[in-house]
């Protein structure tokens, strides 16, 4: 038994305890962004796929994710080179990459609806890798959404035959939406719990990844079926990391027992020290302003330049997150 799934079984019976959080490490961005996806290195020059590649593996070796997620092409390179039999974090392919996710550059695909779109063959995928993750976006129109929803249906069909389990990734439009007199919090949980209503067990996702829209929101989403519906956070959004790691510990508090991390998302300097400190707000319940400070000591320690001065840092820079601090345990 893999130890994410013994941590689901923990969390779904009410068990949960701060060591059974799981984070699930993304590094999938080639998928989304092409050549520009590896970054550049500190002479301003383009990353080689190996280099990017090689964040992979340093993730996979430290333990500290629970899942590594990757496009198919990554993942099959992981499995040649038997990466993670040497591990117990769990192997999870992206599964779809709808139009909204092609972040190419001077593309303009984020900014219209999502087209649902698969590249990987769950055939292919199934070798290599038994998780995956699949993404939606709700946009409040009955179109679009009808479309999502049927694309969402086909996938579940042919991975329930093939035998593969998937994560579902529920993420916010990068522009506003038309929700009336309710807040789009609010709109998104019902939409998503509506929307999963009607499917049978043996096709539900194993947990579900969302945005952060506050206390109540989370808390009610989080509440809704807890022995059947487990919920978390998609990636950290830009920010300080002192906003990153706040976001982590409010969720946790109201209600979320995993989170999604991605340097695509969250230009950190360094992975495998962002992810001690995410396991440092969680297992040791350290505040997030202490949590920054252990971090750019770590930084200091690896010899590495932080992103920002400390003084930058720590400070909370959304008025979301600075409405509901939490306090250190």
């Amino acid at each position: 038994m893999r130890r994410i799934d013994e941590k689901l079984a923990k969390i779904s019976s009410g068990n949960y305890g701060p060591r059974d959080f799981i984070i699930t490490f993304a590094k999938d961005a080639d998928l989304l962004r092409g050549c520009s996806a590896t970054g550049r290195d500190t002479q301003g020059r383009p990353r080689p796929l190996a280099a990017y590649r090689a964040d992979v593996k340093r993730v996979i070796e430290s333990d500290l994710a629970d899942i590594v997620l990757t496009s198919l092409s990554t993942a099959e390179m992981l499995a040649e080179d038997g990466v993670y039999g040497r591990s117990n974090a769990t192997p999870a392919v992206r599964l779809n990459d709808p139009t909204n996710m092609w972040r190419v550059r001077g593309g303009a695909y984020p900014a219209h609806p999502a087209l649902p779109f698969r590249s990987a063959r769950l055939d292919a995928v199934k070798p290599v890798a038994n998780l995956g993750l699949y993404s939606v976006t709700f946009y409040n129109d009955p179109v679009q959404d009808h479309a999502t929803l049927c694309a969402y249906s086909d996938f579940r069909d042919l991975a329930t035959a093939i035998g593969i389990r998937h994560f579902l990734q529920v993420t916010d439009p990068p522009f506003a939406i038309d929700t009336g007199g309710a807040e789009y919090g609010a709109y998104r949980n019902d939409i998503l719990i509506r929307s999963l209503a009607g499917v049978a067990r043996r096709e539900r996702p194993v947990f579900i990844e969302t945005e952060y829209h506050g206390p109540a929101a989370m808390e009610e989403l989080a509440g809704w079926h807890p022995s059947r519906l487990v919920v978390g956070l998609t990636g950290c959004p830009n920010g300080t990391t002192r906003d990153c790691l706040e976001r982590l510990a409010q969720a946790e508090k109201y209600g979320a027992r995993l989170s999604g991390f991605s340097r695509e998302s969250f230009a950190c300097e360094d992975p495998v020290l962002m992810l001690t400190a995410m396991r440092r707000v969680i297992r040791e319940g350290l505040g997030s302003f202490e949590a920054v400070k252990a971090y750019h000591a770590d930084l200091r320690q690896a010899g590495l330049s932080p992103n920002r001065a400390l003084q930058d840092d720590v400070e909370l820079t959304s008025p979301l997150l600075r409405a509901h601090a939490v306090e250190a345990a």
